[in-house]
């Protein structure tokens, strides 16, 4: 699982190399651009068949190609976003879900003021009073929640109810344990903050 979450730090720092006309690199080349080792590299690659030839490299594109294929980002999943507030329309209008393996087909939300708005290309806010009707029909395989805790508890049951089983969860509710079949990847914002505060306050301490 480890490897699995590093392959989009390779698939970033190549598409970067691509985007700099680098049409070839070496282990120990990215090795120095990603802070791995050469051999953490190989090994890394090595799970998935290996790539590239020892003493010649790795052909950026071919290789940034083959990890997107391995992520399945050239397959299409249908997302939905659960809550469009601040959070759910920067989620669904920033994050180029089309480039991430996934095709955004609806965001939901019970206030009146925004229901009916565009917040990403065409697609606009519905009622979420139509949700499971929505799920019925377009048949999402996967599901963002940016919700408060409180009502994220009823959503998730009718998304599962309707089949779905994939969340990406930015809300605090545990999906998992009243849903142990389920796969969620859980974003917890406030952790990866206090978790700054804590590496900021042990350097502050090293130093005096």
């Amino acid at each position: 699982m480890s490897v699995i979450r590093r392959l989009p730090r390779y698939y970033r720092y190549l598409t970067e190399l691509m985007q700099s006309n680098i049409t070839r690199i070496s282990s120990k080349d990215l090795s120095l651009k990603m802070g791995l080792t050469a051999s953490q590299i190989r090994q890394d690659l090595n799970c998935f068949g290996g790539f590239g030839q020892q003493g010649y490299g790795y052909i950026v594109d071919q290789l940034r190609d083959e990890i997107a294929q391995i992520l399945g980002l050239n397959n299409s999943k249908k997302a939905i976003v659960l809550g469009a507030g601040n959070l759910g329309q920067a989620v669904a209008a920033y994050l180029e879900f089309e480039t991430k393996g996934f095709h955004l087909v609806g965001i939901f939300d019970n206030n009146p003021d925004i229901i009916g708005t565009t917040v990403f290309d065409d697609v606009k806010v519905l009622d979420v009073a139509g949700l499971v009707d929505f799920c019925q029909r377009e048949k999402p395989e996967m599901a963002v929640l940016c919700t408060p805790k409180e009502p994220a508890g009823l959503l998730v049951e009718q998304v599962y109810d309707s089949g779905i089983r994939f969340f990406w969860n930015f809300s605090h509710f545990n999906i998992s344990r009243k849903y142990p079949d389920v796969t969620v990847e859980a974003v917890h914002l406030n952790d990866s903050l206090m978790t700054l505060s804590y590496l900021m306050s042990d350097h502050d301490t090293a130093e005096s």
